[in-house]
């Protein structure tokens, strides 16, 4: 599941189910994203003072391998752990996803609290492009092989300097885990889509070029306490001063950069 997310389904039992328990099955598809949701919500909103005791953590360091957006000199770092597939990382990225598997997830945000809006987008515009905060996107592929295919798919487009135009195109055509939607046939599709030079993305994702490379973010992502996404961290010079837990509103996440900006 994303952390504190969406429960999985058995697939072989779904594939089992007859036609007159397809209601019965939404039903308990959406209780269980409703129930999952409100421990999200509920572990993304910290105690007082809970970021003056943050967790000794064995967090990789920024290096030229890392995706990023921003200067590399801003004053405090924002790293968060990802995987293209989960919904909730989906939706901290402000995107518009129109899928249907995103909106029991966007809906329940919502009515939680009515004033939730996604973190990630908030980051970038206020922090990110002034210069203040350097935003960093490092893989956490633990929903299932679709995770890591889609992972090193963004690493290929990465190669071609496409990176943040295929993460977003693949955040926004989310659709289910393990389903289908990002089979390597598509994850080409969408290359081509973008404009790529598809030879060189196709040779790139066959040859597993960047298979090691995923794997090493998320040992080093469970190194740092990663158990599922998103999870972030922000850093000032270098030392962990607060955390991202979950789907948080962008509302809870600006006060921790802006203590770590002080």
């Amino acid at each position: 599941m994303c952390y504190n997310g969406v429960l999985q389904i058995n697939k072989n039992k779904m594939e089992n189910t007859n036609n007159n328990q397809k209601p019965i099955i939404s039903a308990i598809i959406l209780a269980g994203v409703l129930i999952a949701g409100a421990i999200l919500l509920k572990g993304s909103t910290p105690p007082p003072n809970s970021n003056d005791k943050v967790p000794i953590t064995s967090l990789a360091p920024v290096s030229a391998e890392d995706r990023t957006l921003g200067k590399p000199d801003a004053k405090v770092t924002v790293i968060i752990y990802e995987d293209f597939q989960c919904p909730f990382c989906g939706a901290i990225t402000g995107l518009e996803l129109s899928s249907p598997a995103m909106k029991p997830v966007m809906d329940y945000l919502k009515k939680a609290d009515p004033n939730w809006s996604p973190s990630i987008i908030g980051i970038i515009n206020d922090y990110v492009k002034t210069g203040k905060v350097l935003f960093v996107y490092r893989d956490f592929p633990f929903l299932g092989a679709e995770s890591f295919r889609s992972a090193e798919a963004a690493r290929c487009a990465g190669d071609q300097g496409k990176f943040w135009e295929y993460h977003d195109y693949l955040y926004s055509h989310q659709n289910g885990e393990n389903e289908g939607a990002f089979s390597d046939i598509n994850l080409k599709s969408f290359a081509k889509t973008l404009k790529l030079d598809t030879k060189s993305f196709d040779k790139c994702l066959d040859e597993g070029t960047h298979t090691q490379a995923v794997l090493d973010s998320k040992t080093e992502g469970s190194s740092a306490g990663v158990t599922g996404t998103p999870k972030g961290f922000i850093l000032r010079d270098g030392k962990i001063v607060g955390t991202i837990d979950g789907a948080e509103s962008y509302s809870t996440v600006k006060p921790k950069i802006e203590k770590a900006l002080q």
